[in-house]
């Protein structure tokens, strides 16, 4: 079952690491080759955004036609296809309509690839199958440090050859994880026909959710063309990218007991509250390289668990039947917020300064933490649960 997971995990690596993540590296040489400014670059994140969103608002359905496994693949392949097709030209549209694809793709692989998980994590009476699942995002985040910087390193016109790179990369993933999305996922998908009591208690978290969707994305988007305005070197932007991604897959080790023992708003809260804290660090640009390091740790520390606690929210209030569906809607949620985040950061650096995205996550993310404080403790709804060896999580 880990190994299972372990390599289910490539596809958050993929969808999140590589291909939506990934473009914060290979932004600062595309900015100076062709020309951008900042709200131009963050429109692109804004595409990528939009694709997702048309894609978490496919998906449910989509996976009940045709079962998640084969959505997880699909969406494996249209990631690593739509990364190959950004290198092709340097044309805006082009890039934009590769992004937005890279997007749909990531949305069938999170959404599904979040039931294959919370399915096994039912089966193995442990949430630690879906950590492990968003964990993965840490991994392609750090090695997208370690591909990308060097190949830009006073080159910038060499953008085409680090998508290139990440193409062949989640190439890789695709194939290493085809296998584990049946051996984790055996069952057919059933009609959502259950839940919906379970996802009207679950309103605060959702609208947490959608301050988190909204601020987030700005830090991680704009972090290197923040480090590149202050003078850091390919060097610097690989270190602070693999200690993002390193503090990503430790991330469910260092919340396992909070997750086990909190109730889901205060986890939620805390979560918001420590991105909220990093985002800060970075702003202020006090202390230099090494505070950056402390705020890419703290950043990443937090914001994937984020995901993966609302979907063990979602497994311990939603029914199984429910599961597609109310991981869809949050996940629709999520698209709309990461949709509009980026430009909107990105038009507010243009006219304020660099710090701009570090101020507008800190404080989306931190009135999202205020949010989620106010939610109250629930019990889970043991609908559909009432079956030999079921076990409920603590909600």
């Amino acid at each position: 079952m880990i190994a299972a997971s372990l390599r289910l995990a490539l596809g958050t690596a993929v969808a999140l690491g590589f291909a939506r993540f990934g473009y914060g590296l290979v932004l600062p040489a595309m900015r100076d080759d062709l020309g951008w400014s900042l709200a131009e670059a963050g429109s692109l994140t804004t595409a990528n955004g939009f694709g997702y969103l048309l894609g978490a608002v496919a998906t449910a359905g989509a996976a009940r036609r045709w079962g998640s496994t084969r959505m997880f693949r699909l969406g494996m392949v249209l990631c690593a296809t739509s990364l190959a097709a950004t290198a092709a030209s340097g044309g805006y549209g082009v890039v934009m309509a590769a992004r937005a694809a890279s997007g749909f793709g990531g949305a069938l692989v999170f959404i599904t690839g979040g039931v294959i998980a919370a399915r096994a994590a039912e089966r193995a009476a442990t949430a630690l199958p879906i950590a492990v699942y968003f964990a993965g995002t840490g991994v392609g985040i750090a090695a997208s440090g370690v591909l990308v910087p060097p190949l830009l390193a006073g080159s910038p016109d060499r953008w085409p050859l680090a998508w290139v790179a990440l193409a062949a990369a989640s190439a890789l993933g695709t194939a290493v994880s085809w296998g584990a999305a049946r051996t984790t996922d055996p069952a057919p998908d059933r009609p959502a026909e259950a839940g919906r009591a379970g996802l009207l208690d679950l309103w605060r978290p959702a609208a947490a959710y959608l301050l988190f969707a909204t601020g987030y994305i700005a830090y991680i988007t704009f972090l290197s063309a923040t480090l590149a305005d202050r003078g850091a070197g390919a060097g610097d932007v690989a270190a602070v990218w693999a200690v993002l991604g390193i503090a990503v897959v430790a991330a469910p080790w260092l919340w396992r007991r909070a997750a086990a023992t909190w109730p889901s708003s205060r986890m939620l809260g805390s979560l918001l509250a420590v991105i909220a804290g990093a985002s800060c660090l970075a702003l202020t640009g006090w202390g230099g390289l090494p505070v950056v390091f402390v705020s890419a740790a703290a950043y990443g520390a937090a914001f994937m668990a984020v995901p993966a606690s609302v979907t063990a929210l979602v497994r311990s209030v939603v029914p199984p039947a429910g599961w597609p569906r109310a991981l869809g809607a949050f996940t629709v949620l999520f698209a709309a917020g990461q949709t509009a985040g980026p430009w909107a950061a990105g038009a507010a650096a243009d006219r304020v300064g660099p710090g701009a995205p570090a101020a507008w996550t800190a404080a989306l993310c931190a009135l999202g933490a205020l949010v989620a404080a106010t939610d109250r403790p629930r019990r889970p709804d043991r609908t559909d649960r009432a079956r030999p060896g079921a076990r409920c999580p603590r909600g």
